[in-house]
């Protein structure tokens, strides 16, 4: 009669199922041994006690249960449904020192299967048993590192407040102080930080912003934990600058990759990204337009971006080789921008101020001395602005027009020596703050213009110093080595 055969295969039990090996010279398998190859081994079964991989013969109303037939091939088994599986299965092919008879083992009771660390292959575990068993072993008390850049998992960055900040927030602002002593150190960062900046909405302004040469920038708790909330690597190249919208949701970056980019602070999307086909040196965001964003850098013009199209929207020209920062005055009409025009008849290059509508020089004869402005900061209070120069002084200026420079007040004791070190004024105005290439902070008195404190912040040159929005006598300061530290 002919005969019809069905093999039914499970991708999981492929493995498990295979031969176990014997070291040569151990005691031959009895009839009753079922990792043996006895010839009781292929006597037809009842169909309660054979597994899924097996060999089913029907002759008429009769049905015959065979084991899956496997050929030893090399150290492995292999299933073969030829008419030779007993010979191949009596005369096992040798494979080296270690040979050990084919072993069909009775898949029905899991007892009885030979152990295969005995043999020393690994058995097969699927997939979805691996992931199953990975997800038991982790600890819910202590769960692993979260990847701060992971954009598939909500973020509570700015849900989460700090109680140091409500505290303060429903009292009365307080006369800034001077920060003298240092209340955490935050390590994270591979390369020079740039710049840190505490974010403008004072609920949030717990969160503290860092961008490094390392291509990244970070989003910390500077006010408790002191530990980094978001790690963002959305630039190929070192990141030059970065600020917080006025709305504190976002994050508006400028890179050495040629790319300005703004960033949802929760989820750490990218919601715009734009190629100004120039290093950017500087990004500042508009004060009253949140759509728009000005960008300058290893170019002479300086390019206004909307968000909204990502298409250039105004280009102010000037015969320079590079843009060092931009300031927008008080209510966002012009602006100041710095250069690196260094001869003898650069006075009407090295600060310009813009009519921001028209793109016209408003003035050009701010500054007359022969050094570089790295940075310019704006008095939150007074129509005045201070703008950093590599004279290790900082300069000041009316911030109404002709935006004339007060030659009767100076803040100096520090050095710049050719770093990009920026300034920074208290929320009240009263106090001034500058890093300083000797990596000590300086505090000043905006009125008179001497030095009221000095604190040796780090080793290498301290490039930022930042005074907290909300509490008093805080500040952030940031140095050439990637270190960041908090003061109080």
């Amino acid at each position: 009669m002919k005969m019809s055969s069905l093999v039914a295969y499970d991708n999981s039990e492929s493995e498990d199922d295979s031969c176990a090996q014997k070291e040569e010279g151990a005691p031959a398998p009895s009839h009753t041994d079922p990792a043996g190859c006895s010839n009781s081994d292929l006597r037809p079964r009842p169909a309660d006690s054979v597994s899924d991989q097996s060999v089913t013969e029907q002759s008429g109303s009769t049905l015959h249960f065979y084991p899956k037939l496997q050929n030893w091939d090399g150290g492995y088994c292999s299933g073969q449904k030829d008419k030779h599986f007993k010979d191949s299965c009596a005369k096992p092919r040798r494979a080296g020192p270690l040979q050990a008879p084919l072993c069909v083992p009775d898949a029905s009771n899991p007892a009885k299967r030979v152990s295969a660390s005995a043999s020393g292959v690994r058995p097969y575990v699927p997939k979805r048993q691996r992931q199953a068993r990975s997800e038991e072993t982790e600890d819910p008390a202590n769960p692993p590192e979260q990847v701060l850049g992971d954009l598939t998992r909500k973020s509570s960055v700015l849900s989460d407040g700090s109680l140091r900040v409500k505290a303060c927030l429903g009292e009365k602002p307080k006369a800034a102080g001077i920060p003298r002593k240092l209340l955490m150190s935050l390590e994270g960062h591979q390369g020079p930080v740039n710049t840190v900046q505490w974010c403008p909405v004072p609920h949030v302004s717990h969160l503290l912003l860092s961008a490094s040469m390392d291509k990244t920038f970070k989003v910390w708790d500077g006010a408790e934990s002191g530990r980094c909330l978001r790690l963002y690597t959305c630039h190929s190249g070192a990141v030059r600058d970065a600020s917080w919208t006025p709305c504190g949701q976002q994050l508006l970056t400028g890179s050495f990759d040629n790319t300005a980019a703004i960033t949802d602070v929760e989820t750490g999307q990218q919601t715009v990204k734009v190629d100004n086909q120039f290093k950017v040196m500087c990004a500042v965001p508009h004060p009253n337009s949140p759509d728009v964003f000005l960008c300058g850098g290893y170019s002479s013009v300086v390019k206004a971006w909307d968000s909204r199209c990502c298409k250039v929207v105004k280009a102010y020209k000037a015969a320079i080789q590079q843009t060092l920062d931009i300031l927008f005055l008080r209510g966002g009409k012009d602006f100041i921008t710095s250069s690196d025009c260094v001869s003898r008849d650069s006075a009407d290059r090295t600060l310009i101020a813009w009519d921001y509508q028209t793109t016209a020089k408003v003035s050009n004869q701010l500054y007359h001395e022969r050094y570089t402005c790295p940075s310019l900061a704006l008095h939150p209070q007074e129509e005045s602005f201070v703008a950093q120069t590599n004279g290790n002084y900082m300069a000041l200026f009316s911030s109404q027009r002709p935006y004339r420079m007060n030659k009767r007040r100076r803040f100096d004791g520090h050095k710049v020596e050719g770093y990009a070190v920026q300034c920074d004024f208290s929320p009240d105005g009263a106090i001034l703050a500058s890093g300083s290439s000797t990596g000590s902070a300086h505090f000043y008195d905006y009125q008179s213009g001497r030095v009221l404190h000095s604190v040796q912040a780090h080793s290498q040159p301290c490039l930022r110093v930042s005074q907290h929005p909300v509490l008093p006598a805080t500040a952030a300061t940031c140095d050439w080595a990637g270190e960041i530290k908090i003061w109080h």
